[in-house]
C-alpha cells in the first residue's frame, strides 16, 4: 500500500510540471470550441483583377499555341509533290490524276481546274485553295492581241521557226529587234550551247518583255538542249551558280535556305527568298530537280 501511495507523491518541481501540462490541455481545448479551422479562402478570384490576369494568360495560350502550329505557305499547285499531296490530305488517287494530267504537259490554272482534275472534296479544296498562287500572268492575263506592230500574226506551233536555228536576220524581223539584239540572242545561246525554254530568251540582256512576246509569236524552241537536271537537295552553291541568269551570292542564298530547312519538298517554297523572282524559279526549274 505504502508502494502505491508513494507513486502519487510529487515533489514541488513536479507538480508545477503537471500544474501547466493541465493549463495547455484547457487552452487547447477552448481554441479548439471556439475558433473554426474550416478553410478560408484567401484569394477571391472572381475579383475584376483575378479574371482580367486569367483572361491575358488564355490569350498568351493561344497565341502559343498558334506558333507552334506548322506554317503553310503558298505554292504553285502545278508542282506539288507526293508528300505535299499527302500533307494537304490528298488522297493518292486525287495526286495520281494530278501527275497524269502534268504528264501531259497540261497546267492548272485555276482553283476550278484543280478541283476538275484532282475530283477533291468540296471541304478539303476550301482548307488549300487559299494557299494556291498561280503565276502573275495567270491571276493578271494582258488582252491577247492577234496582230503584232510588224504587221506578223501569231503563227501556230508548226508554223513558228525553230528558236535554236534561228539566224540573226530572221530574228530582226521582229519589231524591236535590230543587229544589236539580234546579235545578242545568237551570241548567248552560243553560251548556253543551245535554248532550253522560250523562257531563256527573257534572259537576254536588253531584250523587252514585249518584244520577248513578239518574238515567241514567230519562233519557238523545238529542238531543246537536253540537260541533266542536279537535284536541289544535294546541290552545292557553285553547282547551283551554274545556271545562267543565276548569280552566285543568290545560289548560296538558295543553298543556304535548303541547309535550314534540312530539305526542300516544292520549288514554290524558294519564292520566300528575297530576289527570287517566280520567273528566276521557272528558270532554275529547268536545271533542277527535286528528288
Amino acid at each position: 500500500m505504502n508502494s502505491l501511495k508513494s507513486q502519487f507523491v510529487f515533489n514541488a518541481q513536479q507538480r508545477l510540471g503537471i500544474l501547466l501540462l493541465v493549463i495547455l490541455i484547457a487552452a487547447s481545448l477552448g481554441v479548439y470550441h471556439f475558433y473554426s479551422f474550416g478553410k478560408e479562402r484567401v484569394l477571391d478570384i472572381s475579383s475584376p483583377e483575378i479574371i482580367a490576369l486569367q483572361t491575358h494568360i488564355d490569350s498568351l495560350r493561344t497565341v502559343e499555341a498558334e506558333a507552334r502550329k506548322p506554317k503553310q505557305y503558298p505554292f504553285n499547285p502545278n508542282f506539288i509533290t507526293d508528300y505535299k499531296a499527302y500533307t494537304l490530305g490528298m488522297s493518292p488517287r486525287e495526286f495520281d490524276r494530278l501527275k497524269q494530267f502534268r504528264s501531259k504537259d497540261q497546267w492548272i490554272n485555276s482553283v476550278a481546274d484543280f478541283k476538275k482534275v484532282t475530283k477533291v472534296s468540296d471541304s478539303l479544296m476550301d482548307i488549300i485553295s487559299p494557299l494556291f498562287k498561280f503565276p502573275e500572268w495567270i491571276t493578271n492575263p494582258k488582252p491577247k492581241t492577234q496582230k503584232i506592230s510588224n504587221g506578223f500574226s501569231e503563227k501556230s506551233y508548226s508554223a513558228k521557226t525553230d528558236l535554236n536555228i534561228a539566224t540573226a536576220e530572221q530574228l530582226q524581223q521582229v519589231s524591236g529587234i535590230g543587229e544589236a539584239l539580234s546579235s545578242r540572242i545568237v551570241n548567248y545561246r552560243e553560251q548556253l550551247g543551245g535554248f532550253v525554254s522560250d523562257l531563256q530568251l527573257y534572259n537576254v540582256y536588253g531584250l523587252k518583255e514585249d518584244v520577248v512576246k513578239r518574238t515567241l509569236n514567230l519562233f519557238t524552241v523545238k529542238t531543246p538542249k537536253e540537260l541533266i537536271k542536279l537535284d536541289l537537295n544535294t546541290s552545292s552553291a557553285s553547282d547551283i551558280a551554274t545556271i545562267p541568269g543565276i548569280s552566285f551570292d543568290l545560289a548560296k542564298e538558295i543553298w543556304e535556305f535548303r541547309i535550314l530547312r534540312e530539305r526542300i519538298e516544292d520549288f514554290s517554297e524558294l519564292e520566300k527568298i528575297e530576289g527570287l523572282t517566280a520567273s528566276k524559279i521557272a528558270l532554275i526549274q529547268l536545271y533542277l530537280s527535286i528528288d
